[in-house]
Formats: C-alpha cells, structure tokens, sequence
C-alpha cells in the first residue's frame, strides 16, 4: 500500500490485529485479552464464524415462526419483526438466542455483570439492522453494536 494511503486506511494501531501495540504501550496477544477474557476455551471471545453461522439460525427460525402465522405468499418482513422480538426477549434475559445456544455462544456484558438487560438488548438488536455496525469490528472482535451496547459474545464451550 502507498505511503499516502497507508496513514487512514489503516485505521487508528487500537483497531490492528492482536499483536499491535495499544495505546498504553503493551502488546495485546489475543482477543479480548486488554479486557480480561481467556485466549482459549469457556468465556474467550467468540469467532466471527460461530456468530454468522449462529445468526443464519436464528434468521431460519425467525421466518419458520413467521411462517406459521402469516401467509408465506405475501411479501412481508414478518420474519424481522419475529427475529428482532425473539433476539431482544432472549438476550435480555438468557443471554444468547437460540442460534447463540446451538453453537455455545452468549452475549454478556463487558463490565463483567451477569445480565445484558432489556435497553443494551434493545439498543444492540436495533443496531443490527443497518447489517454495518455487524460487519465491522476491532482487534477485540468486538463489533461496533457490541461496542455501542458494552457488550461482547463469547464462548461458554
């Protein structure tokens, strides 16, 4: 990459791979390491893989259950309305939904408290849908609907 390119395209060092220096000087090694969760295992941070594939499941369940209560023929997003309830009641108050639980995900909170609440819940589900705030994330893995609401998926397998 050119010099004159390289200095914004890049992106500020806090948002390199793990790896890069942080802003205190330290080297961060792996994900979520800068916040206090593990490199590997139970409550480390969750790979982008696992979250899409969990997404996918919870999109099929959300037009199955529209399915049941609609008329498939009409061109409705029936199936966004039952995926935006179904993820903001489950992660308000279990945590993960049910694509996070088949693939042993949970969204918890980076302050380390134990529930995510109805407003973070709400605030991260409606920031889902413009799908950008999804695709881009940090040297964390934290994507910015996760940053925005102070939360974080992680691994509980």
């Amino acid at each position: 990459m050119s010099r004159w390119t390289g200095s914004w395209l890049s992106g500020p060092r806090s948002v390199l791979e793990p790896g890069a220096d942080s802003n205190d000087g330290k080297q961060q090694r792996w994900r979520g390491e800068r916040h206090g969760f593990p490199e590997k295992g139970p409550g480390s941070i969750a790979s982008m893989g696992r979250r899409t594939f969990a997404i996918l499941v919870d999109f099929l369940l959300s037009a199955g259950v529209a399915a049941l209560f609609t008329r498939p023929e009409l061109p409705r997003n029936w199936s966004l309305l039952a995926w935006f309830v179904i993820t903001v009641v489950a992660v308000a108050f279990f945590g993960f939904t049910p694509g996070h639980a088949l693939f042993g995900l949970r969204v918890a909170r980076i302050d380390g408290k134990t529930f995510v609440h109805l407003p973070r819940a709400l605030l991260r589900t409606v920031l889902i849908f413009p799908l950008i705030p999804a695709l881009v994330w940090d040297s964390d893995g934290r994507c910015l609907h996760d940053k925005a609401a102070g939360t974080v998926v992680i691994k509980v397998r």
